[in-house]
């Protein structure tokens, strides 16, 4: 991911900051507890795509 593309890009739901977590290929949400996913480098910021982080699931990078 760009790393300037990242300190511009929010959440959709909350407009809260996101979290890149490389080694999973996609964007965290702690307060929304969502993941969105990155595909060949672009992120797909749609909330109908987000996947809903498990309870245990911290969101750490």
């Amino acid at each position: 991911m760009d790393p300037k593309l990242l300190e511009i890009l929010v959440c959709p739901v909350c407009k809260g900051p996101l979290n890149y977590r490389k080694a999973a290929g996609e964007l965290v949400c702690k307060p929304c507890r969502l993941a969105y996913a990155v595909r060949d480098g672009i992120p797909v910021m749609l909330e109908a795509e987000a996947r809903t982080l498990a309870e245990d699931d911290e969101g750490e990078a």
